[in-house]
């Protein structure tokens, strides 16, 4: 109840302030291109990388509980680029039972973090550069193989099902499955 005053009177101070600002006299400038430059404020352009798009997707709510899980959110933040080839929830809820829950216990941790170490290639690898047969080595070091037949695109057998989602840090490929390490 402390707490709730407090935020309260808070809040009701920075609306009075707000007010007296709003209406207090505005000073007459003579010169309206001039610009004080020790009030200038410059602001960060907003961020969208691969985890971004990931955290603001409903589809990869599973996704983004793993590889936070496994300490990866802020490797998969950084510089990059990154190429993710990203599970979807219902990709997920595939797996045989337990499976997920098993993988989110903190002595899964390892396992957890080559299988979504499988699903990131270094890289900007947009679907336009993909060929028949091409290989691309992940991050957890082993290769994942694509086959195109008829326009579709798979990796290691599992179907691309949206592409070219791209971020500041790299691009994802949305796949109807999870993708297993050898």
């Amino acid at each position: 109840m402390k707490n709730f005053k407090l935020v309260t009177f808070a809040l009701l101070g920075f609306a009075a302030t707000s007010l007296a600002s709003c209406s207090a006299p505005k000073e007459e400038t003579t010169d309206e291109t001039a610009v004080d430059s020790t009030t200038l404020v410059v602001e960060e352009a907003p961020s969208n990388t691969v985890v971004d798009i990931a955290v603001g997707s409903a589809d990869h709510s599973t996704l983004v509980t793993a590889v936070t899980t496994a300490g990866l959110v802020e490797t998969l933040s950084g510089t990059g680029p990154f190429t993710v080839f990203a599970p979807t929830n219902a990709a997920f809820a595939a797996l045989p039972a337990g499976t997920v829950e098993g993988l989110l216990k903190p002595e899964s941790k390892d396992k957890l973090t080559s299988i979504l170490t499988y699903h990131v290639v270094a890289g900007n690898v947009l679907s336009s550069q993909l060929t028949d047969g091409q290989k691309v080595k992940t991050l957890n070091g082993q290769e994942l193989t694509v086959a195109i037949k008829a326009g579709v695109v798979t990796i290691n057998g599992i179907k691309v099902v949206a592409a070219d989602l791209a971020g500041s840090n790299g691009v994802i490929h949305v796949v109807e499955g999870v993708i297993l390490p050898k």
